[in-house]
């Protein structure tokens, strides 16, 4: 495994265990998915360089493209639930609740 795999390889798998731990607020719970976002983003346009197929340009702008449809709804449920709630704490939240 090179040093650049690895890299990404850790950074996913950070966000990924920030997502599993420290589930308390959902600010971070959507900071860790934008880190593993992110992380894909890099990891696949690296990809797509290394391989120097024209096949694969399209797919790091797709996934960029869905990351910031992902944020921009984390971000609207986060006010959503400021308002309604007072605050962003995930175990306050009740879905069986309307």
């Amino acid at each position: 495994m090179t040093p650049v795999h690895f890299t990404f390889s850790s950074v996913f798998l950070l966000g990924l265990t920030g997502l599993a731990f420290h589930r308390t607020h959902l600010l971070s719970a959507l900071l860790c998915l934008e880190g593993m976002m992110l992380s894909l983003f890099i990891a696949l346009s690296l990809w797509t360089l290394q391989l120097n197929a024209t096949n694969f340009s399209a797919s790091p702008m797709l996934l960029l493209a869905f990351s910031a449809c992902e944020a921009s709804a984390g971000l609207a449920l986060l006010v959503a639930t400021a308002r309604t709630h007072g605050t962003d704490h995930l175990q306050n939240l009740n879905l069986l609740q309307c």
